[in-house]
C-alpha cells in the first residue's frame, strides 16, 4: 500500500511539474489587428488559447491608422493588416521578411438603420442615384473609406457627395453610425456590417465596382518570442478557421 501511495504522489507530482513547465513557456502575444478581421479573430483567438495556453491580447483600429503606428515605431507581436500595408512595413524594416501570410478576404457592404427604406444599389448607375438623394453617407478610415472616396471620384460625384460625408473615427464601426441615425446609409467591410444591431444589411457593392481586400498578417522585427507568434499565425491559416471565417462573411485567402 505504501509503495502505491508513494507511486500516486510521483504522479501527482510530476502532472504538477508538467503543467508549470507549460505555464512557463506561455507566452502573450500582442496583435495590432484591423477591426475588419474582429468578429472572426475573437472566435479563433479563444480556440488558440485554449489549445496552445498562450494569451492573446488584441489592439484594434483600422488599417491605414495601424500602419501609421507602427511605422512611427509602435511595436507588436503581429501586425493583421491589408496586404498591401503588410509589405510596405517589411519593406521599411518594421516586420520580418517573409513573414507575410494572406488571411481572409472581404467586400465592402452597405447598410440603412433598421426598417428604413431600402434604396437601390444594384448597379453603379443605381447606386449613383442612390448617394445623390441621400441626406448622409458614412464611411470608414479604413481600407474601404479610402476605396470609397475614390469611386466617388470616379463616378463624378465627389463634390456633390463632400457635405454629406461623415467619416467614422479609426476602431469605430460604420454600421452603429447607421444605427444611431447619425447617416442615412453606411459603406464597410461586410464583416463588419453583419453583426451590427439596428441596421438593415442591404448587400454588397455591386460588382463592377466592387472592391476585394484581402487582409494579411506579418510578424514584427520586434516579437518577443516569434515561434508563439508564428503558431497562431498559423492556426488563424489553417484549414479549421475556414468556416469561422465564412461565418463571419469573409472568405479564406
Amino acid at each position: 500500500m505504501k509503495t502505491r501511495f508513494v507511486s500516486a504522489v510521483a504522479s501527482i507530482m510530476g502532472a504538477c511539474l508538467l503543467m508549470l513547465a507549460g505555464m512557463a513557456h506561455s507566452s502573450e502575444i500582442k496583435v495590432m489587428a484591423t477591426v475588419a478581421v474582429k468578429e472572426t479573430f475573437l472566435e479563433l483567438a479563444q480556440q488558440f488559447e485554449t489549445s496552445s495556453g498562450h494569451k492573446v491580447v488584441p489592439v484594434w483600429s483600422a488599417s491605414t491608422d495601424i500602419t501609421k503606428r507602427v511605422k512611427a515605431g509602435e511595436t507588436a507581436d503581429i501586425v493583421i493588416v491589408g496586404a498591401g500595408a503588410i509589405d510596405e512595413l517589411i519593406t521599411s524594416g518594421k516586420l520580418l521578411p517573409g513573414s507575410r501570410v494572406d488571411l481572409m478576404t472581404s467586400g465592402i457592404g452597405v447598410a440603412v438603420r433598421a426598417g428604413a427604406p431600402k434604396p437601390d444599389i444594384s448597379s453603379q448607375e443605381a447606386l449613383k442615384r442612390t448617394l445623390l438623394s441621400a441626406k448622409s453617407i458614412g464611411y470608414s478610415t479604413g481600407l474601404s473609406g479610402v476605396y470609397m472616396n475614390s469611386l466617388f471620384q470616379r463616378m463624378g460625384i465627389a463634390d456633390e457627395l463632400k457635405p454629406k460625408l461623415k467619416q467614422a473615427p479609426p476602431a469605430s464601426m460604420v454600421g452603429e453610425m447607421v444605427a444611431r441615425g447619425e447617416v442615412d446609409i453606411g459603406f464597410h467591410q461586410v464583416s463588419e456590417l453583419i453583426h451590427v444591431a439596428g441596421i438593415d444589411y442591404l448587400g454588397p457593392l455591386p460588382p463592377e465596382i466592387q472592391q476585394i481586400t484581402t487582409f494579411s498578417s506579418g510578424i514584427h522585427v520586434g516579437a518577443k518570442d516569434p515561434a508563439a507568434a508564428k503558431a497562431f499565425v498559423d492556426f488563424l491559416h489553417s484549414p479549421s478557421a475556414a468556416p469561422v471565417i465564412k461565418r463571419n462573411g469573409m472568405q479564406p485567402a
